[in-house]
């Protein structure tokens, strides 16, 4: 059952152009090795979402056990496995695209000092990418009750599901084994769907988001590493080219707000220019005033 929710959340696709905000730092590595660096979920700017998840997973729970159930044990056991299992379990590799390619809050977070670009991708084009690539792309879910309700059907699901015959529901030790086999049998799935449920105040940005199979060991994959702000962030290489060229097939580009329009706008058409990089649109100033903080 908790696989049909996730087929169901990840079925919907883009048909217009998605947009990746950047620095012109990203701006190099992305159109200079054709490749997005799709990070772990647990190490994004925005990985708030897992907590997100995690907390409307325990505040359902809670509700449910407080109203009466069936499954205490079951339940209880689930809590506990979500509070650590969910952000130190296995790998899940993700990369941001919006559906608007011009917001202030984006342009905010990504043109510190004037140097912001948002590159604009077919839809189609990062749709084969990602099922070369065994991938899956989703829109990010926001709306409050919809949380709720798929939140629901999830621990339905978990409720639903045949528990081994040893299972001690009334929450001692003998179950716990059996029941963690049931809970890791669905967290890729859990992983999947806590990646696109997003708190609702972010729900301006209208985000795309592609999403890795679950990695459970990063020794056997092409696994690389970063250095963050404070630690390194494992990430996965996305490839965004095809038909063996290194080339990338950009729709459209937003400069973002800068002080030096023209000369800005001018350096970036030549560097595209001289990496092969046409963009079917063309490219736009943001329109944005630039404001030094």
């Amino acid at each position: 059952m908790i696989q049909s929710i996730t087929q169901r959340l990840f079925a919907d696709t883009p048909q217009d152009t998605l947009y990746h905000y950047t620095s012109f730092a990203g701006l190099l590595g992305i159109v200079g090795g054709g490749e997005l660096r799709a990070s772990d979920i647990r190490y994004m700017n925005d990985s708030a979402e897992l907590r997100h998840t995690l907390d409307l997973m325990r505040s359902h729970i809670t509700e449910r056990m407080a109203a009466g159930t069936d499954n205490p044990g079951l339940l209880n056991r689930l809590l506990e496995w979500l509070s650590h299992r969910i952000v130190s379990g296995p790998m899940l590799f993700c990369a941001s695209f919006r559906a608007n390619g011009n917001l202030l809050s984006q342009w905010r977070g990504y043109a510190v000092h004037g140097k912001g670009v948002s590159l604009g991708f077919d839809p189609f084009h990062i749709r084969e990418c990602v099922e070369a690539q065994a991938f899956q792309v989703a829109k990010c879910l926001y709306e409050p009750r919809r949380q709720n309700a798929l939140i629901e059907q999830i621990v339905d699901a978990v409720e639903a599901r045949p528990q081994p015959a040893h299972n001690d529901a009334a929450g001692g030790g003998r179950g716990a084994r059996p029941c963690r086999d049931v809970f890791e049998d669905i967290e890729g799935d859990l992983l999947r769907i806590a990646a696109i449920l997003k708190h609702p105040s972010f729900e301006e940005e209208q985000e795309w988001r592609l999403v890795s199979p679950v990695v459970a060991s990063c020794e056997n994959e092409p696994i690389h590493f970063r250095e963050g702000a404070s630690m390194l962030v494992p990430y996965y290489a996305f490839d965004l080219t095809r038909n063996g060229t290194r080339n990338l097939l950009l729709d459209h580009v937003y400069l973002g707000p800068t002080s030096n329009i023209d000369l800005s706008m001018n350096s970036l058409a030549l560097y595209l220019t001289k990496r092969g990089v046409r963009p079917r649109r063309g490219i736009d100033y943001c329109q944005i005033p630039y404001r030094q903080r």
